[in-house]
């Protein structure tokens, strides 16, 4: 376990070693929560790489290649470009 002391400013400053376990420097960006009283910090980083590898699951469970999305998605922007813009294709 480790302390920091909260300054006037509502800084801390944390431990090295509890920066060196959750991989973070000096300006990293971490996410602050509190779950059930307990100040929880978490490097930003880790939450997108969470976020990405649910967004991997979600697409392998689909089934869809990533040719059959790629299309779609050219289908939908095109769709969108012809009901904004009244063509088919950006100018």
């Amino acid at each position: 376990m480790a302390r920091a002391v909260l300054r006037p400013r509502r800084q801390l400053t944390l431990p090295r070693d509890i920066c060196r376990q959750l991989g973070i420097d000096t300006g990293d960006q971490v996410d602050l929560s509190v779950e059930d009283g307990t100040l929880v910090v978490t490097p930003s980083r880790k939450r997108a790489l969470d976020a990405l590898a649910e967004i991997q699951n979600a697409f392998a469970r689909s089934g869809l290649t990533e040719e059959e999305l790629q299309r779609a998605a050219g289908e939908a922007r095109t769709e969108l470009i012809r009901e904004r813009y009244g063509r088919s294709r950006p100018a």
